[in-house]
This record gives C-alpha cells, structure tokens and sequence, in this order.
C-alpha cells in the first residue's frame, strides 16, 4: 500500500515511474476508467475533454503520450464493463489516502469543466464517486469552486440553479396580514 502511495505521490509530482503496466487492481487504470465515465456521461465526449483527459493522465501519472493512449483505451474498456462505481472505487481507496482521493474528484471536476459546460448527469455523478471515495460534500464542492476558479472563461452549467424559496399564500399575493 505505502508503494502504490509513494508511486502516486512521485507522478503527482512529475517524476519518472518505471511500471508501464495498467493492471486492473492499477490505481490509474481505475482513475481513468471514472475520468472517461465523466467524460461519456453527458452523451457527448468533444475533442476539448478528449485533449483535457489526455493531459490529466500525462501531467498527473508522468506518463508518455503513448503510455497515456493505452491507459485509455484500458481504462474505455473498463468503463464499458463496469456495472457500478464501487470496483474503481474500491481500487482507489485502497491505493489513495485521503488527500489522493480529493485529488481524483479534483481531476473528475477538471474533465466536467473541459468543454465548459457541468452537466447535470456530470454533477451528479462526481457526487456518486467523491461519496464512494469518502470526500466529504464540502471538500466536493471547494473543489468543483477550486477547479472552476482555474478554468479560462466562465464555466456555463446545463443544469438548473436553485430555486428561490417559496413563498407563503399572504407573501405571494401582497398581504402582509396574518390570518388565524
């Protein structure tokens, strides 16, 4: 457990790793597999999040780009075979500490705001992951504000915002009287 940290930790920070290999308990086979569900969810996956997923897994694994190609193609077929969330998930938790399990909902938020637009089955299924990881709803949404601060533009969101409260029957039509 303390080799697979010391590994996530050394391609965070960008150093070489001498594993090529994505086996299926490979904690980056299983990063990737949630990154390219992220991507699909919407329906639509646009050059713009393909170049973005192919960027994380470069910067964030230290990998080459021919090493990133066939992490994601093991981590598509994953995906298509997955039933659930749990098996990555799992992985995950298994491999990650704490903080490496915020940096992988940081790198799910990264992948919704690619094309610059959070849908609501992105959303939702970011919540779904970081609840199955253990990150907490606040450090969720710090991260979904952190990720979104760093975007050029301003993010757009295809879901709806929050409606404003509901009014009372005397608030909404002018009264201010109170009735017994």
């Amino acid at each position: 457990m303390f080799d697979s940290l010391k590994g996530f930790i050394a391609e965070v920070a960008g150093a070489e790793t001498p594993a090529r290999s994505f086996g299926e308990e490979d904690y980056r086979l299983a990063a990737v597999a949630l990154l390219i569900h992220v991507a699909n969810v919407d329906g639509q996956t646009d050059l713009a999040e393909r170049r973005r997923l192919k960027t994380i897994i470069e910067e964030r694994f230290g990998l080459d780009a021919k090493a990133a190609s066939a992490l994601i193609t093991m981590g598509e077929q994953s995906d298509r075979e997955a039933v659930d969330f749990y098996h990555f998930t799992s992985v995950l938790k298994h491999a990650l500490d704490d903080d490496g399990c915020q940096k992988i909902v940081e790198m799910l938020w990264d992948i919704a705001f690619a094309d610059g637009l959070v849908d609501e089955f992105e959303e939702n299924t970011i919540w779904r992951i970081a609840a199955l990881l253990g990150v907490s709803t606040r450090d969720r949404v710090f991260l979904r504000q952190r990720v979104a601060g760093q975007c050029h533009g301003t993010p757009r969101s295809k879901a709806p915002g929050p409606r404003p409260p509901r009014k009372g029957k005397h608030e909404r039509d002018g009264s201010n009287a109170r009735r017994p």
